[in-house]
């Protein structure tokens, strides 16, 4: 396919993979795998059995299913029908699911079921009937090529309608350095825009596209050597999780056939950062920061990031600026909001349903602070909702994150500001919960030492109770994190506590 070729649905490239070369594999997630032909043929019979229960071009179809085989079999089925696949995570709280349900009507879950009984359903492990034909269906465009959920920042629920239909071009998967004939490992959760848009552009670009149910470290190494992976896209939970395992075995696992290794989705520590371009090689180790509404992208290589430590790059696509308190463009050097918009002439790129963007005179934020260098290299301080304020300076808990992130024996770390527990004038002051390693000796008091060697005073948890161990990751697989939940949490013990 040419750029000036008119670019088919998603259903309809990978069909045409499938007649090209039925036999190779398309989608395989722990040990269960399918070639091209085998998806396209049952896709084909899914999509029936779909529209039998009603679902047609511009329905939605609300996914409801882990990483799986059946998880794509399911997505390519809407795209066959021109539908609209709109993946949410199986684990999502019953009145979290009501209210994303409640934002737009839906032609059928896949693999759960309304809380309120109100939408047919299919359960997962769902078999169409065999009668039904797994011939070709006639061409059909879905007008949103995926529509992801978000509980947002404050926790009001709302969809991300992707602005492209799915006549999605493969090019952007070769502008990240994607080859044809690469073997694809997405071990995020598809349910999240990093992993649907990957799966996605794998699918049609005809990469062997490997999932896992869920992470696991040791899983995760081995991934990659038994199906000798190529391409990957992760986020920095994952790469921090999977450092102490390699580590402790390094000859168990092998990584050279990795060529492009990208993270996105949440800021990395440097830390991590340098110690996966020391285990791969800075060539091969891409970072990509945009919002799931995709108005504009940077990149930076890790050649790049060593002389830039810390950017997230320069931008790619759109525009981006960074703007004051008062809508004024600050100079390098100086952080204010981010505001982004795609280039000048081009379609939106998203659109909301159930929330509407912080814009500035078509400019819109996501609510990322940072700053831009002399060089145009971006540089990300935290999000503004999150931010807290100790005795009238600001603090960015990503700071306090990269900084105990350091500590070997730390898996994954969140920080919050909570109310300054003498009623002083501080206002707010740090509150850190730290996942460790199994057998780690790190205490309280050792978290504060630690801290003071990196930080300012101020942003060390004043107390050893304002540190709070836990035993599992703070962030989900997709590197998220809700701190607006676990201060409220924090927040409602402290309210019951006794006096």
């Amino acid at each position: 396919m040419t750029q000036s070729e008119p670019i088919p649905p998603i259903g309809v490239q990978v069909s045409a993979l499938a007649r090209e070369a039925p036999d190779l594999p398309a989608v395989s997630c722990d040990g269960r795998s399918l070639t091209r032909g085998e998806l396209d043929r049952s896709t084909n019979r899914l999509a029936r059995a779909y529209a039998e229960r009603g679902v047609g071009v511009g329905d939605y179809v609300t996914i409801l299913l882990p990483n799986s085989v059946e998880f794509v079999q399911a997505s390519l089925a809407c795209w066959k029908l021109g539908a609209v696949p709109q993946p949410l995570s199986p684990r999502l709280p019953a009145a979290e699911l009501s209210g994303l349900l409640e934002l737009r009507p839906r032609a059928l879950l896949v693999g759960g079921e309304d809380p309120q009984g109100q939408i047919p359903s299919v359960p997962m492990g769902f078999v169409p009937n065999p009668e039904l034909s797994d011939a070709p269906l006639p061409e059909a465009v879905s007008p949103s090529w995926k529509a992801m959920g978000s509980g947002g920042s404050t926790g009001r629920p709302k969809l991300i309608e992707a602005g492209v239909d799915s006549r999605l071009s493969p090019l952007a998967g070769y502008g990240m350095g994607a080859l044809d004939g690469d073997t694809t490992f997405v071990p995020v959760p598809l349910s999240h825009n990093t992993g649907m848009t990957m799966a996605g552009l794998a699918l049609i670009m005809g990469h062997h596209l490997v999932l896992t149910n869920r992470f696991d470290p040791d899983q995760f190494l081995r991934v990659i050597a038994d199906y000798g992976v190529t391409f990957i896209v992760t986020v920095p939970t994952i790469m921090q999780r999977v450092l102490p395992v390699y580590h402790a075995n390094p000859g168990a696992y092998d990584l050279s056939t990795v060529r492009r290794f990208w993270h996105l989705a949440a800021p990395c520590p440097p830390n991590i950062k340098e110690a996966w371009i020391d285990l791969l090689g800075p060539e091969k180790v891409w970072e990509l920061y945009g919002g799931t509404e995709l108005q504009a992208l940077t990149f930076i290589s890790g050649d790049q990031w060593l002389s830039h430590r810390g950017s997230v790059g320069i931008v790619i696509s759109g525009e981006m600026k960074v703007l004051d308190d008062d809508g004024n463009p600050c100079p390098p050097g100086v952080e204010g909001e981010i505001y982004m918009r795609p280039s000048p002439g081009s379609e939106p790129t998203y659109r909301y349903v159930g929330s509407t963007a912080k814009s500035r005179d078509g400019w819109d934020s996501l609510g990322d602070l940072g700053y831009f260098d002399e060089d145009g290299f971006l540089y990300l301080s935290d999000r503004r909702v999150d931010m807290f304020t100790v005795g009238g300076r600001n603090v960015y808990p990503a700071e306090i994150e990269n900084a105990l992130s350091e500590h070997p024996d730390v898996l994954s770390c969140l920080a919050v500001g909570v109310p300054d527990p003498n009623g002083g004038d501080l206002g707010q002051v740090p509150y850190a919960l730290v996942h460790t390693a199994d057998g780690a000796a790190l205490d309280a008091a050792g978290v504060q030492e630690f801290l003071r060697e990196r930080v300012a005073g101020y942003k060390v948890p004043p107390a050893p109770d304002f540190i709070e161990f836990v035993d599992t990751p703070l962030r989900d697989d997709a590197g998220k994190a809700r701190r607006s939940a676990v201060r409220a949490e924090i927040m409602a013990r402290s309210a019951t506590a006794p006096g």
